[in-house]
Parts: C-alpha cells; sequence; structure tokens
C-alpha cells in the first residue's frame, strides 16, 4: 500500500478512535474495534494508543504543560529513559508520534532492551546543550535501575553535570515514578502516567524534536 494510502488509512482510524473515547468508551476494546474494522497491524494499533487521547485528557494534559520560558531558575527532573529514547528515536529516522494533547512519543517499545550507543550520546549531548541554554535551577535526571546498565548511565550523566557545571544530579532508581509525581518542580517527560500525577510538565525531548531535529519520521494525525 502507498505512503499516501496508509496515512489516509491511519487518519480515518485515528478520527473514530478519538470519537469513541471522547465519547466515554473503554480504551483497550476502542482499540480492537477500530484495529479490526481498518485491517490495522500491531504497529499501527499501537501508534493510535500512543497518539490519540480523549477530548477531556488532552485538554487535561495540555494544562499542565508549561512553556519553555517556564524552566528558567525552576527545579527540573528528568525522566531519564523516556526522554532520550525519543531523541534516539528522531536521530535514527524510527517513528514518532505528535500526540493530540501535544506530546511526541516514540512508538517502537525499546524501552526495556534500551542499550547505550552512540546515538545515545548524541541524545546526552543536545540534553545539554539545552540545559546549558535554558538553565535550570537545579536539574535531577532519573533513570530506571532495572534496565540494564543504568547506573552507569546516571553516573556519565551525573559526572557531566558537574563537569559542565549545570547544577543538578543523575540518579538510578528501582521506582523513578514515585518520584516524579511527587516533584514540585516541572518535570520533563512524555509518560502519560507521570503526565497526569505531576503538577507541572515540559515535553523536553519533544521540543528537540520538532525544534532542533525536525525529522521526517515524526508523525501527526488530525482528530
Amino acid at each position: 500500500m502507498a505512503v499516501t494510502s496508509v496515512m489516509v488509512l491511519l487518519q480515518k482510524a485515528a478520527n473514530d478512535f478519538h470519537y469513541l473515547l471522547s465519547r466515554g468508551y473503554p480504551r483497550k476494546p476502542s482499540l480492537e474495534i477500530i484495529g479490526n474494522r481498518y485491517g490495522l497491524s500491531y504497529d499501527q494499533r499501537h501508534l493510535l494508543h500512543r497518539g490519540v487521547f480523549s477530548d477531556d485528557d488532552a485538554k487535561a494534559r495540555k494544562r499542565k504543560q508549561v512553556p519553555l520560558r517556564a524552566l528558567h531558575d525552576r527545579d527540573l527532573a528528568m525522566d531519564g529513559h523516556n526522554v532520550l529514547i525519543t531523541i534516539e528515536a528522531a536521530l535514527s529516522g524510527r517513528p514518532l508520534i505528535l500526540s493530540n494533547e501535544g506530546f511526541v512519543r516514540d512508538i517502537s517499545g525499546l524501552s526495556g532492551d534500551f542499550k547505550k550507543t552512540e546515538v545515545t550520546e548524541k541524545a546526552i549531548g543536545l540534553v545539554f546543550e539545552f540545559l546549558k541554554k535554558v538553565k535550570p535551577r537545579y536539574t535531577i535526571v532519573l533513570f530506571d535501575a532495572p534496565i540494564s546498565k543504568s547506573g552507569l548511565l546516571a553516573r556519565e550523566v551525573r559526572e557531566r553535570l558537574n563537569g559542565e557545571g549545570i547544577p543538578g544530579d543523575a540518579q538510578a532508581l528501582k521506582v523513578p515514578e514515585k518520584v516524579l509525581v511527587d516533584f514540585r518542580g516541572i518535570v520533563a517527560t512524555s509518560d502519560t502516567d507521570i503526565i497526569d500525577r505531576s503538577r507541572a510538565v515540559f515535553d523536553l525531548a519533544g521540543h528537540l524534536v520538532r525544534n532542533r531535529i525536525k525529522p521526517k519520521s515524526l508523525l501527526k494525525l488530525k482528530t
């Protein structure tokens, strides 16, 4: 099927999925109904799952997003793997979706199999460029300890923060979400559960994807 035809099909599916969600239908069976109706593949269904939400959910999450200028001289907690994997996807040309709540998400599902590569180094470099430009008061980067070599990654980021004179720390925690959702500053993530439980959020990875990297692999479905 041609790319244009696939996008037309996905757009129709996204519209119908959004229609059901916005009228209170449960997410999982609605996705199954739409996926079966349009004959969507697993990856296409996952794209809708990551990118399409009800009007109420989208509005609630948009209200929590702060503008870029709000990060200056504020405390920032970064969902480390979430941010780096999204940036890596853009750098590697993997598919990304700009959701209807305004967050950019990786749709490859590689988080559990994450391994540090040269692309990871490039992603970290972009994050540090961002931090030096925006200048948060303090930055804490939290990684998921169950993911392989998270402790080494946290140590590298921590040493780089110290080396470049950026106030902050990096840690690998068993459940970083517990710290992120209670954080009193701004949380950098695109994880829906963390967004819903946080006070203020900024899509740091999405900002870099849209304004710095600008990959052709970023998809947007109108709903």
